[in-house]
């Protein structure tokens, strides 16, 4: 059977996107090849590196990029992660549907904390969600499907 082929899409490629993009590896590489990228190019946030090695998840290696960074890649799926990737997110001819699933911007949360402990707390949590998110895909996209 073909592995199902999902991009990721946040703004930035720096958080969310690489998230998912981690979980879907380690979790689901039997089933789908995940790829993530964003609307701009951000690099990695290493507070998401951080809380995702927390997890036993090693997204090091993983590199911000843009779609543009991605062609000719036959996507069954695209997931955007924000609004403003939603908002944005580009026409994938063939057959690739579009899902939103939108999770808090770990990021933005972190400017207002009171130290490191408190800002990662916001990226525990999210890194959390997106797992939880992953590990019921595929049945997770079938409300949504445009």
């Amino acid at each position: 059977m073909e592995k199902l082929r999902i991009l990721f899409l946040c703004t930035g490629n720096s958080c969310r996107s690489q998230m998912a993009e981690g979980w879907v590896r380690a979790l689901r590489a039997d089933a789908m090849e995940a790829y993530s990228a964003g609307v701009v190019r951000r690099g990695m946030d290493l507070r998401a590196v951080q809380a995702m090695r927390e997890a036993g998840v090693d997204i090091s290696s993983q590199y911000s990029k843009t779609i543009d960074a991605l062609p000719d890649i036959p996507f069954d799926c695209v997931v955007t992660l924000c609004g403003h990737a939603a908002e944005t997110c580009p026409f994938f001819p063939g057959r690739a549907k579009r899902v939103h699933r939108g999770f808090d911007d770990p990021p933005h949360l972190a400017e207002g904390a009171a130290g490191e402990e408190e800002a990662m707390a916001h990226y525990r949590r999210v890194r959390d969600e997106i797992r939880r998110f992953v590990e019921e895909l595929p049945r997770s996209l079938e409300d949504g499907w445009e």
